[in-house]
């Protein structure tokens, strides 16, 4: 298991994925630790002072006017956390709680907050437990910061709420803590602002969301090419002098690539280049790289976004360098909801085009010689044609997620937060588009490589595929089976699907090609 340090240096999204999805253990180095307690001995003196502080010694939010005396301070906190603990829905995803819980550690460590280092202390002990805090669904309008879910991450810090052992199973909070000899917290002035004051939530969904769809794309350039192969399609639409040089986007570039070589010594292909009448083929196999290559820009600059993010340390009121503290509006999910919505679409659109590419080779009208469907015997047998209805409803629904979150915004706390970003609903909506584009481009796999065996059968065994796509058929035909009489496609759909997510397909063509793009 690999070891995360919280420094003033920052962390990575390696370092997220690492805790989020591989449960790697967070250490915190001696000098951060050192500069959260200077900054807390800073709050020690503003609470004691008689000048107001927000969020030290007065309400929060539309209640920052009232003055709150020193004997209630304590209650105070615990007041703020509780009533925010106001979720509701089912539960996220144990990945999504552990990203937001290590995003905020960071910030915390910062030493910009004014925590104690005990806090910080336990809330990376929590971590390094495997206990995870039940965050609902419903809860945060990615405005001041992902108050609730952060909310009920900062409530089992001191020893309440809702949490799951590392066994997943639901347990008293106070057992829990108690099994892995971590004492509750007692928040003191600001801390229970400083806990739950961040854009975590969907930064962390965000992070996780760029890691998959880096690796989809990939594969999506990987099935579009044993699409051409299923549909004899051409691959000279690929070569470098048509993409870099007259069209310099650099995704565009990288995925033609890509599908140039995972064509590469296909008999299938090369065996038409010579009296084939066909002028071009159709914009789904043409121009793939060109939507494939588009998302892939997309989502660097998505990640050029999370990077600034993932450098900030978000709080308020903030500790500044010389000691002031300082309200501010750094809370506000802009930025990171316009990307998450952005990748929305992105998702959406490379997996229409997948599906474009299923629907063509099960049609006997322009599959250039395949039967209907890819059935065994089209009539009795009905093929994979209500697999593309499966696919063509899963596009659909990304489609829906497509529509952005970003734009809405219904006012809070009496008018005093009357602009939100609704960035945790943009990443919600983000993290299911993708599971239906993974799954979209399993249905494509699945089809390609039934049309590839069909071509392959029908030609006496002498249009075979490339290196690349006999290597990935050789992967894929392990656990599912290929062309035959009708039975339960369920099962070889989602074990298509478990392959194309646990990065084998990616793997199998890559043992011809190379590491791919």
């Amino acid at each position: 298991m690999s070891t995360v340090v919280l420094s003033h240096s920052g962390v990575t999204a390696e370092d997220v994925i690492a805790v989020a999805r591989h449960d790697a253990t967070v250490t915190i180095s001696e000098e951060a630790m050192a500069g959260v307690a200077r900054v807390r001995s800073h709050i020690d003196e503003l609470a004691h002072s008689d000048t107001p502080a927000y969020g030290i010694s007065t309400g929060f939010g539309a209640l920052a006017n009232r003055h709150i005396p020193t004997e209630l301070r304590t209650q105070l906190q615990k007041s703020l956390i509780r009533s925010h603990s106001a979720g509701m829905g089912p539960a996220v995803e144990r990945e999504v709680v552990r990203a937001l819980m290590f995003l905020r550690a960071k910030t915390l460590a910062s030493g910009r907050t004014g925590i104690r280092p005990v806090v910080l202390q336990t809330m990376v002990d929590v971590l390094n437990a495997g206990i995870t805090p039940v965050v609902r669904e419903f809860g945060s309008l990615g405005c001041s910061g992902d108050l609730a879910p952060l909310s009920h991450c900062a409530l089992v810090l001191m020893g309440e709420g809702e949490a799951a052992g590392p066994d997943g199973v639901l347990r008293p909070v106070p057992e829990l803590l108690a099994e892995a000899g971590i004492t509750p917290v007692e928040l003191a002035e600001k801390e229970g602002l400083a806990l739950v004051n961040g854009t975590d939530g969907m930064l962390g969904m965000l992070l996780m969301a760029i890691a998959d769809l880096r690796d989809l794309l990939t594969t999506a350039d990987i099935t579009a090419a044993l699409s051409v192969e299923g549909l004899l399609g051409t691959d000279q639409v690929f070569l470098p002098e048509l993409h870099a040089a007259l069209r310099p986007h650099p995704g565009q570039a990288a995925s033609a690539e890509n599908m140039l070589r995972v064509l590469a010594d296909s008999p299938i292909v090369a065996s038409h280049r010579v009296g084939d009448d066909r002028v071009q083929d159709a914009y789904s196999l043409r121009c793939a790289p060109q939507v494939a290559g588009a998302a892939r820009d997309t989502v660097d600059h998505a990640f050029l976004v999370a990077t600034r993010e993932l450098a900030a340390a978000i709080d308020n009121p903030v500790v500044l360098p010389d000691g002031r503290v300082s309200s501010n509006g750094n809370f506000h999910g802009a930025p990171v909801a316009y990307v998450l919505d952005f990748l929305a679409v992105v998702s959406a659109d490379v997996a229409s085009m997948a599906e474009r590419r299923t629907d063509r080779m099960l049609d006997p009208a322009r599959s250039h010689g395949l039967p209907a469907f890819l059935a065994g015997d089209p009539g009795v047998d009905s093929g994979l044609m209500i697999a593309q209805y499966t696919q063509a409803g899963l596009v659909s629904d990304s489609k829906r997620l497509a529509v952005p979150a970003s734009v809405d915004s219904i006012p809070s706390s009496a008018m005093q937060e009357d602009h939100v970003s609704m960035g945790w609903h943009a990443a919600r909506k983000l993290r299911r588009s993708v599971e239906n584009l993974r799954r979209v481009l399993a249905i494509e796999l699945v089809t390609a490589a039934r049309a590839i065996d069909m071509r392959t059968a029908l030609s006496g065994g002498k249009l075979v595929p490339g290196p690349a796509g006999a290597a990935v058929l050789g992967v894929l035909r392990q656990s599912v089976q290929g062309p035959g009489s009708d039975r339960f496609l369920s099962p070889e759909l989602e074990e298509a699907d478990r392959l194309v997510g646990s990065g084998a397909i990616r793997a199998a063509a890559e043992t011809a090609t190379g590491p791919l793009n």
